[in-house]
């Protein structure tokens, strides 16, 4: 079943958030969450939007993509009782991996993670902070169903709808906390 974006933004929050222009590389409008990060009441009221979806859910582990997804998805794990498991850069992990190669916005890279990280059948949801054309989140989901876990979905702090990164993981539920629908034209490069 897909379903569609939460499209609420937990009051308060966007302004958190700042956009970095022309990083990592130009063009780029790099979506910052480290003041929200920062603000203990921000980042409590995003854990929840991001939590809220799932909870009921069974989830057996959630599933953090590096390096921000880390951040978001640990704490989601603790509030629904499931374990975490990282999705890592290549060699960054010390035991027998999978690895999946994606393509970026701006280039492509690879993720691995741990062979023995997760039970088969468990139910796994995937957590990044921002979707963009969906390729990150694609490969995750690749790595975790040749794992043969269960993949509940999918959510974001932020999505940027017009890269159009939902559309690349059909058939999944995806929830998203901010839903940015156009690029700022104060920000093109």
């Amino acid at each position: 079943m897909v379903e569609g974006s939460a499209r609420r933004t937990v009051t308060g929050i966007e302004g958190f958030i700042r956009d970095v222009p022309d990083f990592p590389t130009p063009g780029i409008v790099y979506k910052d969450i480290t003041p929200l990060l920062a603000d203990r009441d921000a980042f409590s009221a995003a854990i929840e939007a991001m939590t809220d979806p799932w909870r009921g859910r069974s989830v057996d582990y959630v599933v953090g993509t590096e390096a921000r997804g880390f951040i978001l998805a640990a704490p989601m794990a603790r509030a629904l009782g499931a374990g975490f498991v990282p999705a890592r850069k290549a060699g960054k992990l010390p035991s027998a991996t999978i690895a999946q190669t994606y393509g970026l916005e701006y280039g492509t890279d690879s993720l691995e993670m741990h062979t023995e990280s997760m039970a088969p059948g468990s139910n796994v949801v995937i957590i990044d902070d921002v979707l963009a054309t969906g390729g990150t989140a694609l490969a995750t989901s690749q790595l975790v169903q040749a794992l043969g876990v269960e993949l509940l979905g999918f959510g974001f702090l932020i999505e940027l709808s017009f890269l159009e990164g939902r559309e690349r993981l059909s058939g999944h539920r995806v929830h998203s906390v901010i839903s940015v629908s156009a690029p700022d034209p104060r920000e093109e490069s």
